[in-house]
């Protein structure tokens, strides 16, 4: 089995690039999509949040922008939130591996890769790129979202430039989506996994 690693700044097109691995048969592990789910209602963290973080959850309900503002503005107070989310993400990755354990390869999608230090666990890492301007475009279009946020965001994260360096593979997202899927299909073929489309 091989382990892909599937990462990249804000805005870049990850999620678009996972679509693109599993409609090619290769199950994906959404990370951030688990953090949801542990974070949303009925999730197995909310109420250690809760107790880290008074006042962030109501009614047993997380509000997500009341513990960001928290951890954006202190690094201390966001490395008591990793604390309790990185055991619980570990443990879902673990299942998910022992739920496809016959599969040629498994993409994980983990956005903080190099940030945490995560590489050393993948045999491949395919980092997703696109422009600056395409990248800030996309980010600024989201709900809730301004400039300084966007900014703050980038400062946590690696420069591109360095992610793109550190990568396997690169897929560039500031084309048309036919163009990326067929890096998609390259990378599968490279690796010598078949895909069903």
């Amino acid at each position: 089995m091989i382990r892909i690693a599937l990462t990249g700044s804000i805005g870049m097109g990850k999620s678009t690039v996972a679509e693109m691995f599993e409609q090619a048969g290769v199950p994906v592990f959404d990370a951030d999509a688990v953090v949801r789910a542990l974070q949303g209602p009925g999730g197995g963290l909310v109420e250690k949040i809760g107790q880290l973080f008074p006042g962030c959850v109501r009614s047993g309900t997380l509000d997500r922008e009341c513990l960001a503002a928290i951890v954006l503005a202190d690094r201390q107070k966001l490395a008591m939130l990793e604390q309790i989310v990185h055991p619980a993400v570990r443990q879902a990755r673990d299942d998910f591996v022992a739920d496809h354990a016959d599969a040629a390869a498994l993409v994980f999608e983990i956005p903080l890769l190099f940030e945490t230090g995560g590489e050393a666990e993948f045999d491949k890492v395919v980092v997703v790129s696109a422009p600056p301007d395409v990248q800030r475009a996309r980010v600024l279009e989201r709900t809730g979202m301004t400039a300084a946020k966007l900014d703050s965001i980038l400062a946590r994260q690696l420069p591109d430039e360095e992610k793109r360096a550190r990568a396997d593979f690169v897929v560039d997202t500031g084309t048309d989506l036919s163009t990326t899927e067929s890096q998609v299909r390259d990378i599968l073929a490279c690796l010598g996994v078949s895909h069903t489309r």
